[in-house]
């Protein structure tokens, strides 16, 4: 077994896990997005995306792609959630929340696609 990949697939799946997490529940409820899940999606799926540097292969190029995507919708998310936060005393509204989860959302897809080719990479991979 290779540890390396082991890590690789555990960060892989746990960055899509904890923005699913975070985007699950009604679209326009802030009670439903925490957003300490939101943060912990960031910092997991920085992580994968520094372990994706260096893989040289075209799907590798991907998965790099796919992680630059979900790292910056989820950045876009957290500027949202903080600008709306700071620039009024009341508490985030159902519309503005549903712009923090809409960018979330598209975390979560880039995610899936890393997922899926990960799951392809493993399936095709054969033994020497």
């Amino acid at each position: 077994m290779n540890l390396e990949k082991v890590i690789f697939g555990f960060f892989v799946l746990l960055a899509a896990t904890v923005n699913f997490g975070f985007v699950v529940g009604d679209l326009d409820n802030p009670d439903l997005h925490n957003i300490w899940e939101l943060y912990a999606a960031i910092v997991v799926n920085v992580v994968a995306l520094v372990l994706k540097f260096g893989d040289r292969t075209q799907i590798g190029a991907t998965h790099l792609a796919t992680s630059l995507v979900a790292v910056l919708q989820l950045l876009a998310a957290a500027s949202l959630y903080i600008y709306f936060t700071s620039s009024h005393a009341e508490p985030i509204t159902g519309p503005e929340i549903s712009s923090v989860v809409s960018l979330a959302c598209g975390a979560a897809l880039a995610n899936f696609v890393s997922l899926v080719l990960l799951v392809a990479e493993t399936v095709s991979f054969r033994r020497r």
